[in-house]
């Protein structure tokens, strides 16, 4: 069977619940990398400076060169793979890590530990486009705008997107400066330059690109999933204040591009094949255009991965408490559109996608208190504070402030699965020069 989405995807022996490997780590309950799941990524150790492709399984590292299942160590070659070559490989990888292996003693030599591995975003990253499909982020945020019009009229038709600044990607556990830029907090006065002040998160998840597609040659909905390799999370942080200066007539521009973070494994979409579910609009809403609709994206073609993130402070972690959840939504519950819906879409007019391209889905917000995905939208627009165990209050991050994405696939009758952190702690502005801004 092709990855196409014009046919069920089906199950086989790698998703089995009863599967154990001879990773002891690999069988714990709560870890996210189970023998069921297999997601990729590079890393190096500290002895080596070259990048290497794995596979996770419990808290080790498979090196697939090392094991003689790849050739090569370019993670952009991969991805590109076709559907039946790419789940031949999760086969063998599935079949060398059970319990009871031919492949044990071999492989073993070839593991290592994350502990002792840095990781790396997981491909070359040539272009980045950031979505807009998260529907109840979108309403919420336009309601605190347009309280007669949260929606603009595109919003039901078009996946809406921007061109993202590929070059400050950067892999979870890479912490960041708060950024400098325009800020006008009093509409009577000029602007002025200065650190953002109303810094915020957006829990996003992340949908890496695998096989490319020619100029001029749109990708249908159809075949639009063979072009997935597989999906992640990705921590859109925005200054709030800048962007309210910045984002007209063109969107977002500096209020976006100082940082992004990516977990570093990609979750195929091989292994989600348990955890898809329908997906379908409200009757009353307007419904797609043909090029982005079908029977099939309507039965399958959504994916039911619960999320959610944590505020830690400085403070807390200063005095031992755990980072507090603050969110807690799903994705096929947020989601406007599919994951082939945007593939589909961001092809239509001939534009080429190459393999390590990253969209981001935009924010992901559930209809619920709770489920915001963003300050900006638990605290009403910097309105209403949140509160901290520590006593502390957030509108907007603070210095210190650790914020962690986590993300789980999890059914009745199938082992759950999970997507590793993504996480990155807020420094201090650097020192602002009137020389050199």
């Amino acid at each position: 069977m092709s990855g196409s989405t014009d046919r069920s995807p089906a199950l086989d022996t790698t998703h089995d619940p009863a599967l154990r490997s001879w990773v002891a780590a690999g069988n714990d309950a709560d870890t996210d990398f189970p023998i069921q799941n297999l997601p990729f990524g590079r890393f190096r150790e500290a002895d080596d400076p070259d990048w290497r492709i794995g596979v996770a399984i419990g808290d080790q590292i498979l090196d697939l060169r090392r094991c003689g299942l790849i050739n090569h160590a370019d993670m952009n070659r991969l991805v590109r793979l076709q559907p039946d070559t790419r789940r031949a490989l999760r086969l063998a990888i599935s079949a060398g890590l059970r319990e009871g292996s031919a492949q044990a003693a071999r492989w073993a030599e070839t593991l290592v530990p994350m502990a002792r591995a840095e990781l790396a975003l997981p491909c070359e990253v040539g272009d980045y486009t950031d979505f807009y499909i998260g529907v109840h982020h979108a309403t919420a945020v336009g309601r605190l705008f347009r309280p007669d019009q949260p929606l603009l009229p595109n919003y039901h038709w078009v996946p809406i997107g921007y061109h993202g600044r590929a070059s400050t990607l950067r892999p979870s556990g890479t912490d960041f400066r708060r950024p400098l830029g325009q800020i006008r907090p009093d509409a009577d006065a000029p602007p002025r330059m200065a650190p953002s002040q109303r810094l915020d998160f957006e829990l996003e998840m992340a949908v890496w690109i695998g096989r490319p597609n020619a100029m001029g040659e749109p990708v249908t909905l159809a075949t639009a999933e063979d072009h997935v390799f597989g999906l992640g999370l990705l921590n859109d942080w925005s200054a709030r204040d800048v962007q309210a200066w910045e984002y007209q007539p063109l969107g977002p521009f500096l209020s976006k591009s100082f940082a992004t973070t990516v977990s570093p494994w990609i979750v195929t979409l091989d292994a989600l094949a348990p955890f898809r579910r329908g997906w379908q609009r409200d009757a009353d809403l307007p419904q797609p255009l043909p090029y982005l609709d079908s029977a099939a994206n309507r039965a399958h073609g959504a994916f039911d991965i619960d999320l959610e993130v944590t505020l830690q402070s400085a403070a807390m972690q200063a005095a031992g408490l755990a980072p507090q959840v603050i969110s807690q939504s799903n994705f096929a519950d947020a989601a406007h559109w599919t994951f082939a819906q945007l593939v589909a879409h961001h092809t239509v007019n001939g534009c080429s996608l190459s393999p390590g391209d990253l969209f981001g889905t935009g924010t992901l917000s559930g209809p619920q208190a709770g489920q915001q995905g963003s300050l900006l939208e638990l605290t009403r627009g910097g309105r209403e504070a949140l509160a901290l165990a520590s006593g502390e209050q957030r509108r907007f991050l603070e210095d210190g402030d650790r914020i962690a994405l986590r993300a789980r696939a999890q059914r009745a009758g199938h082992r759950s699965i999970g997507f590793g952190p993504c996480t990155a702690v807020v420094l201090p502005a650097p020192a602002l020069n009137p020389e050199r801004p």
